[in-house]
């Protein structure tokens, strides 16, 4: 739940090839929780994009929180942030805040770059009771080639030129948590139809895999349906959970 909550969540040179073009905008989902007969609401994700006065970057702000009702049962209040230069969709600047089932979590992570190496300073703040101390740890992380986070991903995957990949190609790159890298690899699955409510999508679909190492996978496979006007809006998001799937929705 954690990475499809952030989700919404390939190279640069192919989102500089479709046009990218970052705007000031909102777009807002609702989290639907389904588990045998249940399908109900479980929260909402709003995202606000806001570009500087010289469209040299652009600020990301991601909000989500679970419903009154589900938070009787595991509550949510996530923040993410961040700071990425508009032209290549690089990050440099990344935090998130979380408050997740009582445990507080609050990652920064600021990036540097060398050529096609990326070093990144991860500072961890974790409290895993009310009772219990804040405790903060610190943690360097590296790669070479392109590095996204969890929010930079979301505007990455946007911008992708879908229509010159063949159904089953893949893109990778890197990602930072605040404690590790992975490997993030997006498959192209094809065109598909996304209906929500009484309106009709026409949709590129998308997985999203994570791996430690380019081995292991550290989550099930993530699904997302973006739409292919001008807009390139993710329209529904899907993953599963240890106990039933969750589902982001569009809210016009």
């Amino acid at each position: 739940m954690k990475k499809i909550i952030t989700l919404l969540v390939a190279l640069i040179i192919t989102a500089i090839a479709v046009g990218a073009k970052i705007k000031d905008e909102r777009i807002t989902y609702r989290v639907m929780y389904k588990w045998g007969l249940i399908n109900k609401q479980a929260g909402t994700v709003t995202i606000d994009t806001k570009l500087s006065d010289d469209e040299s970057y652009f600020n990301a702000l991601l909000v989500g929180h679970s419903a009154s009702w589900a938070d009787k049962f595991y509550c949510v209040r996530d923040t993410l942030k961040g700071h990425i230069i508009t032209n290549t969709i690089t990050p440099t600047v990344y935090e998130k805040i979380s408050h997740e089932g009582g445990e507080y979590k609050r990652d920064l992570i600021t990036y540097t770059r060398e050529g096609d190496s990326v070093t990144a300073h991860c500072e961890r703040w974790k409290q895993e009771d009310e009772d219990e101390p804040i405790v903060h740890t610190t943690k360097t992380l590296s790669a070479t080639g392109y590095t996204v986070d969890m929010i930079s991903s979301f505007y990455y995957m946007r911008f992708m030129d879908f229509r010159s990949m063949k159904t089953g190609e893949s893109k990778s790159m890197n990602i930072f948590s605040g404690k590790r890298k992975e490997i993030l690899k997006i498959t192209f699955k094809g065109y598909s139809t996304v209906q929500i409510d009484e309106k009709y999508y026409q949709c590129y679909h998308i997985t999203f895999s994570f791996t430690a190492d380019g081995k292991k996978k550290t989550s099930d496979d993530l699904h997302a349906w973006i739409s292919n006007d001008s807009r390139r809006i993710p329209v529904k998001l899907e993953g599963k959970l240890p106990v039933g799937s969750v589902k982001c929705f569009y809210v016009p």
